[in-house]
């Protein structure tokens, strides 16, 4: 189970959210006469072809990440390849459309409907009479009892994932005739569409052993377009082959070959040939843009990209000379150096070449990237800090940061419980509230997170007792190593002002350290994390020394260099120290001596630079006139008065820039801050409010790590500070989200056709478990309430359809405002697809139609595209 993706629906949808809910839900637009569940954000790209235009016969590799560990799709091990094969090779009542809505199946159904409510709920399905099994067998009655069974709940001995909407089944039999199957519920189950899909044999579903074992690596039994011939470990193939059974369109391939190859081989895998279609990166995706654009330059025209773009006529003179100078060690090394260059350039020139026969096909993955908020424990367990942290948040820039460079519609998210388009989907955004700075700031405040705590006071105490006694955030070694606080990170008093659409297209670069944030050891070796996990990574190179800006539990968390004026009232701790500078509060118009006071202070200590800021920010003539003044009685004076000054300035601000002061007594709206006190940082009972950010480090992360690095920069602001913790992708989400091992994490969850019955436990409350554990099932964010629980129990019971959605988006808008998890941006859905390979590439919602993939006739042109 992956960051980025969590599985098909048989083991997808489970987390939760512990939250106060007390905030009033707005009414939703479920009765308007608009549809609010509107159309998808993007539609799919699959070069659809008519089926005459196809060539009968052909192979199709298409490359997965790994085989599938089992070909059950309701074990705890099923995965996205699972997910595929089942799709080709068994029967489903209803598959999904391109709006990711639920149809009939008409290849296996005639009709499905609720025929009685009272006093059971009861449903009749009418099978297609020419469904059969791959054995001869028609599909019947005993398929769907024996799947019930094994997935009701009722016998432990079968290893299922979930039993949802099964275990409400309280009988199943045959109708009027065989053809006819009676499914008579115990419960009333608004959700009875998305039973059955896929439908095993009764061989599979029939005993314990047969399910549990007898379906990992065969199926003998199908019913589908496609058959199953071989799982093969050795080549890392399943290969399936045309359905001779089968009585629908039949498939134009003959050959259908899953073959798996890793995410960063996926380039030299098509440059060979070795699959026809694949899911790929941003970086890879450009690579093939590349290939097609410069498919008319001739194959002996030079490159301008890939590693012989930088050799300038310059560099490649400079090379020549040493290559045949005199020093025949520094030739040696040349020349060796040029070998080895040629070969890279020739190899790129040919996997350019033969990339040229593929395009890109792009849509939105039926997915979207969340930030979770872990509300077990720590400042996030408090609603409030929740929803400032939410507040914060600019959506609409997170999305344009991912999605507008791949020309990819950048909207966020609207819904925890569904996407644009299908039926459950409103927009319930605002029952928590848009990007809003003031309001995150008072909520901070509200929940006793101010600034100016001292902080200071309680680090000495703690160093007095002994650093080594208490944890230490991930990164902060280098600092304690060498005893001395860590600095404050330069430059970010910009970076608010930088943060602009000027740098979206850094998405797929890694960000050594975001300004405002901790920039972590990458999980460094010996790093005293909470989980303690390590990593080989080393710890970040930039040159930042943000890392050690830490949790309420290190000794350098507060102490980074930053002086803030204290609440203790004692005089003699006022003095910031000679190594450092203080966080200086830009007055409004206050007393001009004051002003001055400020001013004379930042020059003393080295910042004039943040003071020049400062003045740029105040726009009265009279105050410019001053600071003018200011600056010749400084010269006249002479640094020796800066003592006085300093002195005046520390007692001052006991009173005038304590917390909780009168407004009016900082900056007015539009005046720059200086330095890293752009928000303060904030404190509460002597703890700096700071957040462990956990990042996966893995080379297909790039987009997560540059939007969790603009999400810290959007905290700094408010005055959180964010220690990001970079660890390996494959504990990301075992050791570190489902352990509960962070603060703050970005993963993906997929959208579901039947939110009231596969998002119930990734959103119900976490209950206390019989060793006195919390069971949280998926909850990883550890918030829920019971109003949310009790909207989804009503969903799910509710046969009427408008009504059962109308209770699900209220349940939405509740789970909003509990803010245990934000909904940022759906996912995009890059594939790389062979030119004339039709009816197949970015499927977005639908599920695919396995029969009419195919390659084109020859001579047969593909349908013009817009360029990219």
């Amino acid at each position: 189970m992956s960051h980025d993706g969590v599985g098909p629906r048989a083991v997808m949808r489970s987390v939760a959210f512990l939250t106060a809910g007390v905030l009033a839900v707005p009414a939703l637009a479920g009765c308007s006469e608009k549809d609010p569940a509107g159309k998808p954000t993007a539609g799919q790209e699959i070069a659809p072809a008519d089926r005459g235009r196809i060539a009968d016969g052909g192979t199709l590799r298409w490359a997965v990440d790994a085989l599938p560990e089992t070909l059950n799709a309701f074990q705890a091990d099923a995965d996205a390849a699972t997910s595929k094969v089942a799709g080709a090779v068994l029967p489903s009542m209803y598959r999904l459309d391109a709006n990711g809505r639920p149809q009939r199946n008409p290849d296996y159904l005639e009709s499905a409907k609720v025929v009685d409510r009272e006093p059971r709920q009861v449903v009749l399905y009418k099978l297609n009479q020419q469904a059969v099994w791959s054995d001869g067998r028609e599909i019947g009655a005993a398929d769907f009892a024996a799947q019930w069974r094994a997935l009701s709940g009722k016998d432990s001995a079968y290893w299922t994932a979930r039993n949802a909407g099964y275990d409400r089944i309280e009988k199943i039999e045959r109708g009027a005739n065989d053809l006819e199957v009676r499914v008579t519920f115990s419960k009333p189950y608004a959700d009875w569409q998305s039973l059955f899909s896929p439908l095993y044999p009764k061989d599979v579903m029939g005993t314990p052993d047969a399910f549990n074992d007898g379906a990992r690596r065969k199926l003998k039994v199908t019913a589908g377009p496609f058959a199953l011939d071989t799982v093969d470990k050795d080549s890392g193939e399943v290969r399936l082959k045309r359905n001779p059974r089968w009585w629908g369109r039949p498939a134009k391939l003959s050959e259908l070959v899953l073959r798996a190859v890793p995410r960063d081989k996926r380039t030299a895998a098509l440059a060979e040939g070795k699959v026809d279609l694949a899911e790929i990166d941003s970086a890879e995706a450009h690579r093939i843009t590349l290939a097609a654009r410069d498919k008319g330059k001739g194959n002996g025209a030079p490159l301008a990209h890939g590693p012989g773009a930088a050799l300038t006529p310059g560099r490649s003179l400079r090379s020549w000379a040493i290559a045949h100078g005199s020093d025949e060690e520094a030739a040696d090394e040349e020349i060796l150096a040029r070998k080895k260059r040629g070969k890279a350039v020739a190899k790129y020139a040919d996997e350019q070449s033969a990339l040229r026969g593929f395009e890109v096909r792009k849509s939105l993955e039926p997915a979207f990237t969340q930030l979770a908020l872990n509300g077990e424990e720590g400042p996030l367990a408090d609603e409030r800090v929740r929803r400032a942290v939410a507040r914060a948040l600019d959506r609409d820039e997170l999305a344009r940061v991912v999605l507008r460079p791949l020309g990819l519609p950048a909207e966020p998210v609207g819904s925890h419980l569904a996407l644009s388009g299908q039926h459950a989907y409103a927009d319930n955004s605002g029952a928590l509230g848009g990007q809003d700075t003031k309001e995150a700031q008072a909520l901070l405040a509200d929940a006793g997170w101010v600034s100016g705590g001292p902080v200071k006071e309680e680090q000495k105490e703690k160093k007095a007792a002994g650093a080594g006694a208490s944890k230490e955030p991930a990164g902060s070694e280098a600092s304690e190593a060498s005893g001395t606080p860590a600095e404050s990170g330069s430059g970010s008093g910009s970076d608010s002002d930088s943060d602009s659409d000027t740098d979206e297209s850094s998405t797929g670069s890694e960000d050594s350290g975001s300004s405002g944030s901790s920039s972590s050891s990458d999980g460094s070796e010996g790093s005293s994390s909470s989980d303690g996990s390590t990593s080989s990574d080393s710890s970040d190179s930039s040159g930042s020394s943000d890392s050690s800006s830490g949790s309420d539990s290190s000794d350098s968390s507060g102490d980074d260099g930053t002086y803030i004026v204290g609440e203790d009232g004692k005089p003699g701790d006022d003095k910031p120290g000679a190594d450092r500078a203080p966080a200086l509060l830009v007055p409004a118009p206050l007393a001009e001596l004051q002003r001055v006071a400020l001013l004379d202070q930042a020059y003393v200590l080295g910042v004039r630079g943040q003071a020049e800021k400062a003045k740029k920010g105040q726009k009265q003539k009279a105050g410019k006139k001053q600071r003018a003044e200011t600056e010749k009685q400084r010269r006249m004076d002479g640094p020796g008065t800066s003592g006085k000054v300093e002195k005046n300035l520390a007692h001052e601000g006991k009173s005038q820039f304590q917390h909780g002061g009168a407004p009016g007594a900082y900056a007015p709206k539009g005046t720059a801050a200086p330095g890293r006190a752009a928000a303060g940082p904030l404190a509460k009972n002597g703890k700096p409010l700071s957040l462990r950010f956990v990042l996966p480090s893995g080379p297909g992360s790039q987009s997560l790590r540059a939007v969790g690095e603009r999400i810290a920069r959007m905290l700094e602001r408010i005055g959180i500070r964010t220690e990001i913790s970079k660890v390996a992708d494959e504990s990301y989400f075992k050791d570190h989200i489902a352990s509960g091992q962070y603060d703050l994490a970005l993963y993906s969850w997929p959208a579901s056709a039947f939110p009231a019955t596969d998002a119930r436990p990734i959103y119900s409350k976490p209950v206390p478990a019989s060793d006195g554990s919390l069971n949280v099932e998926q909850n990883y964010t550890r918030v829920g309430t019971d109003q949310v629980d009790q909207l989804f129990d009503q969903a799910i019971a509710e046969l009427d359809p408008g009504e059962s959605r109308s209770l699900v988006r209220k349940a939405d808008a509740r789970i909003w405002a509990a803010a245990g998890s934000i909904p940022l941006y759906q996912r995009p859905q890059l594939t790389a697809a062979r030119t004339n390979l039709a009816n197949a590439g970015a499927f977005g919602f639908q599920t695919p139609l396995y029969e009419d993939m195919g390659f084109l006739k020859k001579n047969t042109k593909p349908q013009v595209r817009p360029s990219s």
